[in-house]
Formats: structure tokens, sequence, C-alpha cells
């Protein structure tokens, strides 16, 4: 038997190995299942007839984001929203007035209080009934460290606060919910996930540890995404739901998505930039299991950006 010493320092030691591990930015808590959940979520279209977004910017940096939603049942909504950034004070401004005559205001303020500090106000403002809310954000960001904090200041005040620790592409967090008024917690959530460039697993509970959720994503190649999602709510139903999408790239300027759950329903997505600044998607929905009905959906989706 060998009694020599394990090389600790030279090529191919384990610190060289540690060494090479990619440092992964530590995201927030509601990020800690992101690339599964976008994989999931992101980029279908059918679940609106047509959405519309128009994004320009001015000469002097000033950005304008026009969005309009038809959906399948119900109203069209659209907003409007205006944002200014000053770089060298790290402040930002956002003004935005939906068609429901409700006027958000943003104020930012970046790395500037203290060194990974972001705070935000945010304020809604209904003119008809003259209803106002406002509310304070903070988020901390370290390099294995990010936590954030919500404070609604007019009602309760109410504060939820999240923090995720990470180390080695290793993450643990937890999120809680409390009530000054009434003195108690409302809420609580823990995950915990391991996330790499090319995959990543996540394990959530969340709804004070009543919903659990364990996704997978993987980047197989620069061509092909896999993910997969199961979710129990012990409250309400024994089953556990299971979703599981893909997506395949199919060359630069154009990729296409498909997923499908337990409960049979299947969605297609195509997404193709026509040329810079000009993107559209197409998407369906289909009822698997009930194909003669007319329970299927069809969306589309326009994006200009100049």
């Amino acid at each position: 038997m060998s009694n020599s010493p394990v090389n600790s320092s030279g090529p191919g030691s384990v610190y060289e190995t540690l060494k090479a591990i990619p440092i992964m930015p530590i995201p927030a808590f509601s990020d800690i299942a992101k690339p599964a959940n976008d994989l999931l979520n992101k980029d279908f279209y059918h679940t609106a007839a047509t959405n519309l977004e128009i994004k320009s910017k001015a000469p002097n940096g000033v950005t304008f984001n026009v969005k309009g939603k038809s959906a399948h049942e119900g109203s069209t909504s659209s907003n409007i929203e205006v944002k200014y950034t000053d770089a060298p004070s790290g402040l930002s401004l956002t003004q935005a007035w939906s068609n429901s005559n409700a006027l958000d205001t943003k104020v930012e303020l970046d790395d500037k209080i203290a060194k990974g500090l972001k705070a935000e106000v945010n304020t809604n403002f209904l003119p008809k009934s003259q209803n106002f809310s406002a509310k304070v954000n903070l988020y901390f960001k370290q390099p294995n460290f990010h936590a954030r904090g919500f404070f609604d200041v007019l009602k309760g005040p109410t504060a939820n606060v999240d923090a995720v620790l990470g180390h080695e592409g290793f993450l643990v967090g937890a999120e809680a919910g409390f009530d000054a008024q009434k003195a108690a917690i409302t809420r609580y959530s823990a995950a915990i996930g391991y996330t790499m460039p090319d995959y990543s697993a996540a394990i959530t509970a969340t709804n004070s540890l009543s919903v659990f959720s364990a996704s997978y994503y993987h980047k197989v190649n620069s061509e092909v995404e896999a993910g997969a999602k199961a979710t129990w709510d012990s409250k309400s139903s024994n089953n556990v739901g299971l979703e599981v999408a893909s997506k395949y790239r199919l060359d630069p300027t154009s990729f296409a998505k498909a997923k499908v759950n337990d409960r049979g329903i299947a969605a297609l997505a195509y997404n193709i930039r026509l040329r810079p600044g000009v993107t559209v998607g197409l998407g369906v929905s289909l009822d698997t299991k009930n194909l003669n009905e007319a329970a299927h959906k069809i969306g589309t989706s326009f994006t200009f950006e100049g």
C-alpha cells in the first residue's frame, strides 16, 4: 500500500480542482430555482391572445417601454413606462401609467449608501379612488450573500425579508413575513439548491412550509436545454404535479420550446428574430386529454426594440 502524501497544491490537486469551479453570482431567494422556472414558464405565448411590446431609448439615456396585452377572456391591458438613470449618482427614476389609470413611481439608489446596497421606494396612486400606497425595498449583495427586505410602510406596516447564503455552487435560503400591527409572523419559506453554469437543482418549501417543489435544469449543449419540476401542496392534495420542458435553438435567430404537465396540458412555442430589433413569438396550448373540446389556446407576441 502506498503511503505517499496527497498532492494538495500542485496540478490536479484538490485545491486546483476547487479553484477551477466557476464563481456563480448568489441569486435572490425567489430565484434559487430560476433556471428551471424560466425554462418552464418563459417564452410560452399561449397565455394571452396577443402581446405587444415596444422598447426605445432616447439619446439622453431615457428609456421608453410600452406594453399591451389582449387576454383570451376579459379586457385588454396596456402600460407605458419611462425610466431615467443618472449613472454617476446611481439614481434612477421610473414612472409608469396603465390604462386602468394607475400611476406607479419607482426611485432607486444603487451602490451609493453602502457597497452592494440598493435602496428602492415604490409608490402607487389611483387618482379615481385617491388610494395611495408606498413601499421601501432594500437589496444587499455580497460575493457569498444576497438579502432583500420589502417594507409596506402604510399598511400594517408589514415586512417581508429573505436571505441566501452560497458557497461553491451550494445555496441555502429562507424567507419570512412579519405584520407589525399583529406582532405575528405571517409566512415563512426555505430553500436549498446547487447551481453551475450548465445545470442546477433546487428544493423549495413555501407558503409556511406547506408547498414543496423540486426542480432540475440542464443545459445539455449550446442548442438543447431540458428541465423538470415536481410540486406537492400538502394542504390541498396528495397528488404531485409534474412539468417537463425542453428548448431547442434552431439557429442563431430562432428557437422552439415544448412542455407538458401531468394533467395532459401540452404547450409549444416558437420564437424568431426577424431582423435586429424585431422579434415574433407564436404559441399554442393543447389539452391532450380533450382534443375534441374547445379548450386549446393560441397566442402571439411582437417585440420591437429601437
